[in-house]
């Protein structure tokens, strides 16, 4: 068994086609071809936490991969991150434990970006006139950075609640390579940005009311049962319904929220892979808005795990 550290991790990830490997893991899920049990879930309240537990494997592989990742939002008061994990690789054919990814949620970051990256390559307008990131964490910096192949727009609006988060956020932006402005009301984001990527912890909509025409909206900060970013009128009024995995979007994220108002039905979902795969239309004119719902599937994980550790050797 191989224990795999943080920084041969971050080594090997420029190797990797990520982009291409999750893409793959999407389009068995969408298929089929993967067994994908639902998400493990601990929450706790004193201090304010969450574990998410994902696993599964694509069928006719060599591996089964189970993570785990934390998210304890008081740490950085301590001086910690808020995110923490690991991955843990197994033989299909024995079971025995092949591989310990300690990435310390590194690569549950990544691979979350990459599926921000993937969906805006599906179903953002092809003029993308500005960008808007709702959100001034660690995930509203990777969503960018990983959109920089995808887009040609290096105009940027980013939303947050707190002017020094803001400013601190734009900096990072501004090194890699985009015009950043900031707002302290994310309706300055839905009057000026086509590309829109949530990325926040919200309990409460923070996109409400109407988007421009032809507008693309990734939303994946809500990946539990009680979290929401984007009102269910949004999704109710939007040309299409993108989830990452059907069955995990009708119990947690901006999908499940909007169908407990009856804002839109199930019938009317369609899943990213089947959009990838080509089994299923993305966006189909300009003018359309789209919202993708990505609450993170364990198909991610085991792509992204599977590609470090036969780049690492």
């Amino acid at each position: 068994m191989q224990i795999l550290t943080l920084e041969q991790i971050k080594k090997a990830l420029p190797s990797v086609n990520l982009m291409g490997e999750i893409e793959k893991g999407f389009v068995a899920y969408s298929r089929g071809n993967s067994v994908v049990p639902p998400v493990g879930e601990l929450v706790f309240e004193d201090p304010p936490g969450e574990v998410h537990i994902k696993y599964g494997y694509l069928k006719n592989d060599d591996y089964y991969v189970i993570k785990i990742a934390s998210g304890f939002f008081e740490n950085p008061k301590q001086g910690l991150p808020s995110s923490n994990g690991m991955m843990l690789m197994f033989s299909q054919k024995t079971g025995a434990l092949i591989a310990t990814l300690l990435d310390e949620a590194y690569l549950t970051d990544i691979r979350t970006a990459v599926a921000g990256a993937i969906t805006a390559k599906y179903l953002a307008p092809k003029e993308v006139a500005r960008i808007g990131i709702i959100g001034t964490g660690v995930q509203a910096r990777l969503q960018l950075e990983h959109l920089l192949p995808v887009t040609d727009c290096r105009e940027v609006l980013v939303w947050g609640r707190d002017q020094g988060k803001l400013d601190a956020c734009a900096t990072d932006m501004t090194a890699l390579g985009f015009t950043v402005a900031s707002t302290l009301d994310a309706a300055d984001v839905q009057a000026s940005c086509n590309l829109i990527v949530t990325t926040t912890a919200a309990r409460a909509p923070i996109l409400t009311g109407n988007l421009q025409p032809g507008t693309h909206v990734t939303a994946m900060g809500s990946d539990t049962p009680d979290k929401q970013e984007v009102d269910a009128g949004i999704l109710e009024r939007a040309d299409l319904v993108v989830a990452d995995s059907i069955p995990q979007c009708l119990e947690r994220g901006e999908i499940a929220q909007a169908l407990k108002t009856n804002a839109i039905s199930e019938s009317e979902i369609v899943e990213l892979g089947s959009i990838i795969a080509g089994d299923a239309d993305g966006r189909t004119s300009e003018d359309q808005v789209t919202v993708a719902d990505l609450t993170g599937v364990a198909v991610q994980d085991i792509q992204i795990s599977k590609a470090v550790f036969e780049a690492i050797g």
